[in-house]
């Protein structure tokens, strides 16, 4: 019997390899995120990509925000280190086109997948003028800026 599941063979396991292994050059997660942050480790900048005015209200810790993505914008960030950018969620492509001028800007860059939805469905708090603690509290939309 064929399910949905089993309809389209597996790949072989070498290919498989590949593939995955190729998903995790390009991306994070923030359960990945969260761990290097608890475990103070910095060998990464955090980019929000999404409005100003989102950040400013609540952003991941350490978070930055650049505006437009360009060779100034990205001086202050030393080179060679790795940029994790993250937008709202996965409805949003905002931190998918930040992540392709930065790397066409010649940057190791890697998207935060899930985003800031994820981040705090996750339980993470947040930082800013209204941050959040998901665990203590479940936030509205509205507090999670739903927009890129």
């Amino acid at each position: 019997m064929t399910t949905p599941v089993t309809a389209h063979p597996a790949a072989a396991p070498a290919d498989a390899f590949r593939h995955f292994a190729g998903k995790l050059a390009y991306e994070t997660d923030p359960a990945d995120v969260a761990q290097a942050l608890k475990n103070g480790e910095t060998d990464f900048v955090l980019v929000d990509t999404r409005a100003k005015g989102n950040y400013t209200k609540s952003h991941l810790p350490g978070a930055i925000h650049l505006g437009e993505i360009t060779e100034e914008s990205l001086a202050a960030i030393p080179a060679g280190t790795l940029i994790v950018t993250y937008c709202w969620g996965p409805a949003c492509n905002g931190s998918t086109k930040a992540a392709m001028k930065i790397a066409a800007l010649g940057r190791p860059v890697k998207e935060m997948i899930g985003g800031f939805e994820y981040w705090v469905r996750e339980g993470w708090a947040t930082e800013g003028k209204r941050p959040l603690d998901a665990r203590a509290s479940t936030p509205k939309p509205t507090d999670l800026g739903l927009y890129c």
